[in-house]
């Protein structure tokens, strides 16, 4: 039995999808099929595109209410679960804090209070009026964003439709989110390494997969330095502040959504993170890198 390997990309990734089959034909059909979900999940979610379901409720913020369909309200029930369990840290309503923290900048410029005040004032899933069937933003800029959990959902939805075709060995990596669907065919488990947050081509750990998922949040994908110090892309909700105690969190856990968001919640909580006992479960594993 070959190994195919299947590369795309997609939600500003370089993804790959591999697949353990009997013929090329059988591999590639399963492949099509979940690369085809990703385009679509990618359509439907993202806030750059005009069209998206996100756009339209941002677009309508303060004013009315934008039907949802089943897909949308499960996301939202997600959402909202890590907002509570997080202590209110994960919040997908803090895309506003980019207005204030502009990693493109050059040269970089930490945000006046003005700014971050202003951002802050339009943050708070609490105030938000959702349903099953639909969803109202109360105040004008205030937004949301499925990008904490997006691109996640998106490596699960995979890996399902991989095994609907009738493929049991199966690893989905979407920009080094990680969701494997059985092990290789000998039975061997799927070694994925993890990257060191400051050494380039260097790993941190290995872990093996065979089954479940693995998932990273760090301060090293999109940051700035001011007097030696760092401030990444990840901010917190409460403070209006990027983290700075982890390095890095990887978390392996049954589903690749559960490992994405219990990372980046640790890393939101910083030094209590992995060991809160709202997300510290039986069936996730923490590998973390001390920061800063």
């Amino acid at each position: 039995m070959p190994l195919f390997h299947f590369g795309f990309s997609a939600m500003a990734s370089v993804n790959e999808l591999q697949i353990w089959a009997d013929a090329e034909t059988d591999a590639r059909r399963g492949a099509d099929a979940a690369i085809a979900d990703v385009l679509r999940i990618e359509a439907k979610y993202s806030r750059y595109r005009d069209d998206s379901v996100v756009t339209r409720i941002n677009r309508e913020a303060g004013r009315a209410e934008v039907p949802i369909d089943a897909e949308t309200a499960a996301l939202l029930r997600y959402a909202d679960q890590c907002y509570r369990l997080s202590g209110t840290v994960f919040d997908i309503t803090s895309g506003a804090l980019r207005r204030a923290w502009d990693f493109r900048r050059t040269p970089p410029r930490l945000p006046t209070s003005a700014e971050r005040e202003a951002a802050a004032s339009a943050i708070g899933w609490c105030d938000v009026e959702w349903s099953e069937h639909a969803i109202r933003l109360p105040r004008p800029g205030m937004e949301i964003d499925f990008g904490g959990i997006c691109k996640e959902y998106a490596a699960d939805r995979m890996a399902t439709l991989c095994i609907e075709h009738g493929l049991e060995h199966v690893l989905v990596n979407l920009g080094g989110d990680v969701r494997a669907a059985g092990p290789q065919q000998d039975g061997a488990p799927w070694r994925i390494g993890i990257r060191h947050p400051r050494r380039a081509g260097e790993v941190i750990a290995t872990v093996e997969l065979g089954g479940g998922a693995l998932a990273t949040s760090g301060d090293y994908e999109r940051f700035f330095e001011i007097d030696g110090c760092r401030y990444c892309h990840l901010l917190n909700a409460r403070t209006g502040w990027p983290v700075r105690y982890w390095q890095s969190v990887s978390v392996v856990a049954p589903l690749c959504v559960v490992a994405g968001s219990c990372s980046t919640i640790a890393m939101l909580l910083e030094a209590a993170g992995p060991f809160a006992p709202t997300i510290d479960d039986p069936s996730t594993r923490y590998i973390i890198r001390p920061g800063p």
